[in-house]
C-alpha cells in the first residue's frame, strides 16, 4: 500500500506518456491487491472493522511496511530501482503464498502473481535499459542501487507474526526465499552493467513499527481525506 501510493505521486510526471501509464497502472495493481488483504483482514476482525478504517486510520507506529517502500521518489532512477528490489521478492512471495493453508490468501496470491509478473518484467527492463544506458543514466542508477541496496535485508528478518503464519502452514518460508532472491536480482544487476554494493544492511524496523521520517509525511497525505471527513464513502 505505501509503495502504491509512493507511485500514485508519479502520475503526471513520468518521462514519457506510456512509461507513466505503466507506472500508475502498478500502484493501481497493489492498490487492489493491498484492498483484498485488508478486505479479508477487516472479515477476520469482525465488529466494525472495515479495509478503510484498516488501510487509513492507524497510527504512524502501527504499520508494518520494510522502510526500502517508503523511500522517497528521488529521481527516476530511484523509482526503478526501488520497484526492481521490491518487485523480486514479491514474486516470490506469491509464489509462496499460493500455496498458503489458507484459501483465501492462496487465492489472493494467485491472481496477484500475475500483475507482479508484469511488474518486475517492466522494472528489470528498465534496470538494463538505464544501467547499461549512457554515463549519466550508469551513474543515477549505480547511486540510486548503493542507497536503497542495504534496505532489502529487511525482508527477511522473520517477525513473531510471520513464524507463527509459517508454523501454521499460511505464511512464506523467508528463509527460503532469501537465497533465491539475491541470486535473481545480481543476475539482472550484472546484465544491467552495475555492481553489487559493498555496504552492511541497514538497521531496519519498518515490520515493528520503527519507521523512517518519510512515512509520516506519506500519512499526512495517504490519511487526510478519511481523518477530516470521518467514515466518508464514495
Amino acid at each position: 500500500m505505501i509503495l502504491a501510493h509512493r507511485l500514485s505521486e508519479l502520475c503526471g510526471h513520468g518521462p514519457t506518456l506510456e512509461t507513466d501509464i505503466a507506472l500508475t497502472n502498478i500502484s493501481l495493481d497493489l492498490f487492489g491487491q493491498v484492498r483484498s488483504y485488508f478486505q479479508y483482514a477487516a472479515k477476520i476482525a469482525g465488529g466494525e472493522s472495515n479495509e478503510d478504517k484498516i488501510a487509513f486510520l492507524r497510527y504512524e507506529s502501527q504499520y508494518r511496511n520494510v522502510l526500502l517502500v517508503e523511500q522517497a521518489n528521488e529521481d527516476l532512477a530511484h523509482v526503478f530501482v526501488r520497484q526492481f528490489l521490491y518487485d523480486a521478492y514479491h514474486k516470490l512471495l506469491l509464489e509462496e503464498l499460493k500455496n498458503s493453508a489458507d484459501q483465501s490468501i492462496q487465492a489472493i496470491a494467485v491472481k496477484s502473481l500475475k500483475e507482479v509478473d508484469y511488474h518486475l518484467r517492466f522494472s528489470s527492463q528498465w534496470m538494463k535499459r538505464l544501467g547499461d544506458g549512457t554515463e549519466e543514466s550508469h551513474l543515477k542508477m549505480q547511486a540510486a542501487l548503493n542507497h536503497l541496496y542495504p534496505y532489502v535485508d529487511e525482508f527477511f528478518r522473520i517477525t513473531d507474526t510471520e513464524k507463527q503464519m509459517l508454523d501454521e502452514g499460511i505464511g512464506a518460508d523467508l528463509k527460503k526465499m532469501k537465497s533465491s532472491y539475491f541470486k535473481n536480482i545480481h543476475a539482472v544487476i550484472e546484465e544491467a552493467r552495475l555492481q553489487v554494493p559493498e555496504t552492511k544492511p541497514r538497521q531496519a524496523e519498518g515490520k515493528y513499527g520503527r519507521h523512517s521520517e518519510q512515512l509520516g509525511y506519506i500519512l499526512s497525505d495517504f490519511q487526510y481525506m478519511q481523518r477530516t471527513y470521518p467514515d466518508m464513502v464514495w
